[in-house]
């Protein structure tokens, strides 16, 4: 048995920062074969909730807890969005440059990236890939202020429910986190390049089980 420690160098572990953010948007059939660079994104707020427990008694004594089902949202920040986004905000273009508000919402898929660091190399040390599926884009405000001698960008905000995607041998999940530190890079190599893209590839977003595929040996 060895004793516990704490704080070791190099174990000074911390997690930061949010960047390469990607719009997927579904087409027909659901798969998520487009994606968007999402410019100026600023935060990435998850907001787990549910996993709630119900106590039931039985004989004078708690006799068990039942667990509600846990869901995923999250709230998104940016500078500026895609214009592909719009479709997911209720805006649509009949005409070039005509913007119709208070349209329906389409679906769409995200990812973004966020940097591991410890004690010794910093923010070097590693990243971790984020995916989410079936996100839903509730209506937010924008507050459009004057510009004084104190001027600031206009930041918008939405709160994002999300609906989970299939997943063989588990419940059906709206998240993936993959930690480079860990992930096999070869196969982490692979998934980026599926979503990023190529020069003669359009970047697209695996459905879960297709990137468990691409870590199992």
């Amino acid at each position: 048995m060895v004793a516990l420690t704490w704080d070791q160098v190099g174990e000074r572990l911390y997690e930061t920062g949010v960047e390469k953010g990607v719009l997927y948007i579904p087409n027909g059939s659901g798969v998520y074969d487009t994606g968007f660079a999402w410019n100026g994104l600023t935060a990435v707020t998850e907001a787990p909730s549910g996993a709630e427990a119900t106590p039931l008694y039985a004989d004078n004594i708690k006799y068990l807890n039942l667990t509600s089902a846990e869901e995923f949202g999250a709230t998104i920040e940016a500078y500026t969005y895609p214009e592909e986004f719009g479709q997911c905000d209720g805006t649509s273009t009949p005409q070039p440059g005509v913007l119709l508000g208070q349209q329906g919402r389409s679906t769409f898929g995200l990812s973004y990236k966020t940097a591991l660091g410890n004690d010794l190399i910093g923010t070097d040390y590693g990243y971790k890939l984020h995916l989410v599926y079936g996100c839903l884009a509730a209506p937010s405000e924008k507050a459009y202020a004057t510009v004084n001698d104190s001027p600031e960008a206009i930041t918008f905000s939405w709160e994002v429910s999300t609906t989970p995607a299939a997943v063989t041998g588990g419940k059906p999940t709206s998240v993936i986190t993959i930690d480079s530190t860990t992930a096999d890079p070869t196969d982490l190599a692979a998934l980026e390049l599926l979503l990023y893209g190529e020069v003669a590839t359009e970047p697209s977003l695996p459905t879960p089980d297709e990137v468990v595929a691409i870590f199992t040996p």
